[in-house]
């Protein structure tokens, strides 16, 4: 009798509303400090998720690699071990050559420009690009543009020739400082002041804010304000998971993401701008910028790189890139 009552009594719960109901619980794993403007827009994406979905989600942020490190979140994520994962486009290459196209070398003229291709079709496309490997993207995320430095003047391409730049782990960077005589080094972040100290390496190429938190203003005392390339973020999902939530529950996540890539990319533009004046600042450092006729003559020794990689990449989004620096915000 009494092992009938608690099967009845367990029937019970598992048919009430709560259990029928149950929140769905998301992982978002990151790897970088809550201060950071990734940090603030994942806490921004919590709230905005658990206010227009009240009581049907709960969102769990794990910042600091607290869950994966930065070499385990893809994997963590294909494996349904987490939700949500924001890696630095970089990091997709393996899976899509397309991805490429942020790493192309004077392609976009600056940050509004990278924001209209981000918004386009083709832009919006390449987050679906991933699909078939089980990855959808929700979102872009700006970390910021980069800019080049070195201890010498960099106005004209020439100027680089002979130099040797640290790079990420990137074919495309490596070859863009070969097409200009220079010589790429890659190597870790952590290694870059040390390696611009001692002398390893002549110059490198970061956003301000990279350059600024790592001191690089102490080891360089030329900055050219190029916009040359992208460091920016994917916000991805596991695509199995999200194909199987409720559509309003997709709607609700969607709407967050959104709020919260207004705040990534708000607080990313800032800091990069306070960085850049306070680099500005540092006595025996100029920042150079380049005229019309120089960046165009840096956009031509470009090409060959960008004709290096169209096969990957697709010539039609390369396309699709150029035409978002002529467009116009609606």
């Amino acid at each position: 009798m009494r092992n009938w009552l608690i099967v009845t009594a367990l029937a019970a719960v598992l048919a009430s509303p709560v259990a029928a109901n149950a929140q769905t619980v998301i992982k978002f794993s990151h790897v970088v400090a809550e201060n950071t403007p990734k940090g603030q827009a994942a806490l921004k994406f919590k709230e905005e998720a658990e206010k227009l979905l009240p009581g049907k989600v709960k969102v769990e942020v794990y910042p600091n690699s607290q869950l994966f490190g930065d070499a385990k979140e893809m994997e963590a994520l294909a494996l349904g071990d987490v939700h949500i994962i924001a890696p630095s486009l970089s990091k997709f290459d393996r899976y899509t050559k397309q991805i490429q196209l942020f790493d192309l070398p004077f392609l976009f003229d600056d940050t509004a420009a990278v924001d209209r291709f981000q918004s386009s079709p083709e832009g919006k496309k390449l987050l679906r690009s991933m699909e078939g490997k089980g990855f959808i993207g929700l979102a872009y995320w700006h970390n910021g543009s980069k800019q080049l430095s070195a201890n010498k003047p960099l106005i004209v391409p020439a100027d680089a020739k002979g130099l040797k730049f640290r790079v990420q782990a990137s074919d495309v960077l490596a070859a863009q400082f070969q097409t200009l005589g220079a010589v790429p080094q890659k190597m870790a972040f952590a290694e870059v002041y040390q390696a611009l100290q001692v002398g390893t390496v002549d110059g490198q190429e970061n956003t301000w804010s990279n350059a600024y938190s790592q001191k690089y203003q102490e080891v360089q005392k030329h900055f050219t304000e190029s916009n040359h390339g992208v460091i920016d973020y994917m916000v991805v999902v596991n695509a199995q998971w999200w194909n199987s939530l409720p559509k309003d529950i997709q709607e609700g996540l969607e709407k967050a993401m959104a709020a919260a890539t207004k705040v990534n990319n708000e607080i990313a533009d800032k800091l990069n701008e306070d960085a850049k004046q306070k680099i500005a600042a540092t006595s025996g450092v100029t920042i150079h910028q380049l005229n019309a006729d120089q960046r165009g003559q840096w956009k031509t020794a470009m090409e060959p790189v960008w004709k290096k990689f169209e096969g990957d990449i697709g010539k039609d989004l390369i396309q699709a890139a150029l035409k978002a620096n002529g467009a116009k915000t609606n």
